[in-house]
């Protein structure tokens, strides 16, 4: 392929050219007017020179065409699975793969789009399309289809920010009037006070409905609270009560419509994160030891902290004649603490309160009721414990793990962690513990007794259990059968873990998800899952993960550290995800709360048809109501203002190429041209010359 060009470049500056030609011009025309023979070949002479001075000159270009570059985008994001879409949006792929194959001078480029990996960006298109023609000169593009559902979350508000001059087709997939009914998050707190209540704001969206009610079930943490009946498009208020801390999993789910396009977006999910506001915390002291110190700094030095302090010198029905203003203690209100407002104390310790004549029994049996209604416990026994006025025999021993055998160990020991403490979360990598023995000052002083119950999570002196948990009821207990724990807080022989133990013990007892020995957890990022069992057993049973859609798989964990088992999932499905094992469930929700790519399903052709027709293309959809695919025809077109008709489209034939080489050939300059102006000078000299 060759052009073939007239190219001038002056000598001199066009403006002398001119200046030069209407003197010349001028001469020539006085000479004519006074009847001078040779005017016209002075003429002609003065036009080769003018010529000569423009450097004429003709230019060969050497050109291989170019294809015309046409980008077929392909929609595969999460909404193209419903319906028929999926097998459609490959039908339509093929026909057009075969119809642009036909056209010798066009490159077919094909890009694939789904979501991206947290799935809240929505369908973008036109950055996919950006990057595959980014490549490309804007001249050899000859437009661009997309097979899509028309739901597009990146249109261009103007054409010419596509860079290039070329049609955008549009084929729609799905149907006409197609029904789909979804639950929108209005407003959704992230975090909570743990027993206070939360608002969630939500509404039903009915797209192609009757309006009618729509029932939301409200579950939290798989457990069902009250329902609600809103009418489409009405904001309802969903309170729920933050039950603990950490993750509180509230799922949201409108039921079903018929006729309705997919159930994926009928359910939307909220986690709220629970923090506790204060920890009301009351600690007993009985006969003062030099750990009673340590209890009250360790209590408060946590500003989360609130703590109720009383010792115990006195029983409250003991009379005393000595006068109220020379009395140094206030009466012990346990009318008050061990009655009306127990229920209101979050973790409630008793630090080497032995004699049962202080507090009458229907406290200690309140004490009990307390625990198993939900109540947290924790005994810090002396040598009392393992005598008749100790604990253990007073309406309290119930609840208490360990029964004192009567003998008591006073030698040099260090607590180190049991088999059992070794995969519990309380005592699992307690700084210092690894060690054989453990890098951890010693005790002189433990309580022998047999555990009845729980489990002894540290041992002590000749192996005994030293520290032990136990679940009663609803609530947890914790007995530590010794009084020396302040050794480590003072820092004797180096001391030990005292207050990372005691946060994690209180953490314990209060139930938080973290520290419990037997649970199952999942966590996603992105796409991908973990899923880790905390248990005390020697092996983890298989999980079984539970989609959106209520696809199901087994999932097998690995060992990954004392306790704990792990297993990466991925999951296909963006949406609320349930992992099931040991009669234990966790919840996750893979991708947003309530992702962009599920607010509107429904197929339409609004939304891309103002930049199609602003490109001169067209927006059409594949199927009207049924699912078989009716392709237009593909046609090449030069520059046109329409590229589309009702039953075909049309790509533009840019005829682009590329320059590969230039050939120059002068015609002002050189011997052939200074012999025809030396000819024509000549000739108009001999012809003046005939006149003499």
């Amino acid at each position: 392929m060759s052009d073939l060009n007239l190219t001038f470049a002056p000598l001199l500056p066009w403006s002398l050219l001119a200046a030069f030609a209407l003197l010349g011009a001028a001469a020539l025309t006085l000479g004519a007017m006074a009847g001078q023979r040779g005017t016209a070949l002075r003429a002609l002479a003065l036009a080769l020179v003018l010529a000569a001075l423009t450097d004429p000159s003709l230019v060969t270009e050497k050109r291989d065409p170019q294809k015309t570059v046409v980008a077929v985008v392909i929609d595969k994001s999460e909404s193209q699975n419903f319906g028929a879409r999926a097998a459609q949006t490959e039908e339509a792929r093929k026909a057009l793969d075969a119809a642009l194959a036909k056209f010798g001078d066009v490159e077919t480029r094909f890009v694939t789009v789904t979501n991206d990996a947290s799935g809240n960006d929505g369908t973008k298109l036109f950055g996919a399309l950006e990057q595959a023609l980014k490549d490309v000169p804007p001249e050899r593009v000859g437009g661009a289809l997309l097979v899509t559902d028309g739901v597009v979350h990146d249109i261009p508000a103007k054409a010419e920010a596509l860079g290039f001059r070329a049609p955008i087709h549009a084929l729609i997939t799905g149907k006409e009037k197609e029904r789909d009914r979804r639950i929108e998050l209005v407003e959704a707190p992230r975090f909570g006070i743990v027993g206070k209540e939360q608002t969630i704001r939500a509404r039903v969206v009915d797209t192609g409905g009757d309006n009618a009610r729509a029932p939301i079930t409200v579950r939290r943490d798989g457990e069902s609270l009250p329902t609600y009946s809103p009418v489409p498009g009405d904001i309802v208020n969903i309170p729920v009560k933050i039950a603990h801390g950490g993750a509180n999993i509230v799922e949201l789910e409108v039921a079903p419509a018929p006729g309705e396009l997919t159930l994926a977006d009928n359910k939307a999910v909220v986690s709220i994160e629970g923090v506790r506001d204060r920890v009301k915390v009351l600690l007993v002291s009985g006969e003062p030891h030099p750990g009673e110190r340590s209890w009250r700094n360790l209590l408060r030095a946590d500003a989360n902290v609130e703590l109720v302090h009383f010792t115990i010198l006195r029983p409250p029905e003991k009379l005393d004649v000595t006068p109220s203003s020379e009395l140094s203690l206030i009466a012990f209100p346990t009318a008050d603490l061990f009655g009306r407002k127990i229920n209101e104390f979050d973790l409630i310790i008793f630090d080497r309160y032995s004699s049962q004549t202080l507090l009458p029994s229907v406290y200690f049996e309140n004490i009990a009721h307390y625990v198993e209604n939900g109540g947290a416990f924790l005994a810090a026994v002396g040598p009392d414990y393992a005598t008749l006025r100790g604990l253990y025999y007073s309406p309290i021993s119930t609840i208490l793990p360990a029964r004192p055998d009567g003998s008591l160990f006073e030698e040099a020991f260090k607590a180190h962690i049991s088999k059992d403490g070794e995969k519990h979360p309380v005592t699992r990598g307690l700084p210092g513990g690894k060690s054989d023995p453990p890098q951890w000052g010693e005790w002189f002083r433990q309580i022998d007794a047999d555990v009845l119950k729980g489990t002894p999570i540290l041992s002590g002196a000749r192996d005994k259990p030293l520290l032990v948990l136990s679940h009663e009821g609803k609530g947890r207990v914790a007995l530590l059968l010794s009084d020396q724990i302040w050794l480590w807080a003072r820092g004797y022989e180096g001391g030990g873990p005292n207050a990372d133990l005691m946060r994690r013990l209180a953490h314990w007892l209060m139930k938080e998800p973290d520290l419990e020995e037997e649970a199952l957890r999942a966590e996603a990022r992105g796409r991908e899952v973990t899923v880790e069992r905390q248990t005390l057993k020697d092996a983890a049973a298989p999980v079984t993960a539970t989609g959106p859609s209520g696809a199901q798989e087994v999932v097998t964990l690995k060992q990954s550290e004392p306790g704990l088992w792990r297993a990466r999932f991925d999951a296909r499905e963006m949406g609320l995800w349930r992992f099931e094992s040991d009669g234990l469930t966790a919840l996750v929700n893979v991708g947003p709360a309530n992702p962009r790519e599920f607010r509107e399903v429904a197929s339409t052709t609004e939304k891309l048809a103002p930049l199609a027709e602003a490109t001169g293309g067209t927006v059409r959809r594949l199927s009207k109501n049924s699912d078989d695919v009716t392709m237009p025809r593909l046609v090449e077109m030069r520059d046109a203002s329409r590229y589309g008709g009702s039953d075909w489209i049309g790509v533009r034939q840019t005829g682009a190429s590329t320059l590969v080489g230039v050939e120059v050939a002068p015609l002002g300059l050189g011997l052939w041209a200074m012999l025809g102006l030396l000819g024509v000078v000549v000739a108009a000299w001999a012809w003046e010359g005939k006149r003499g």
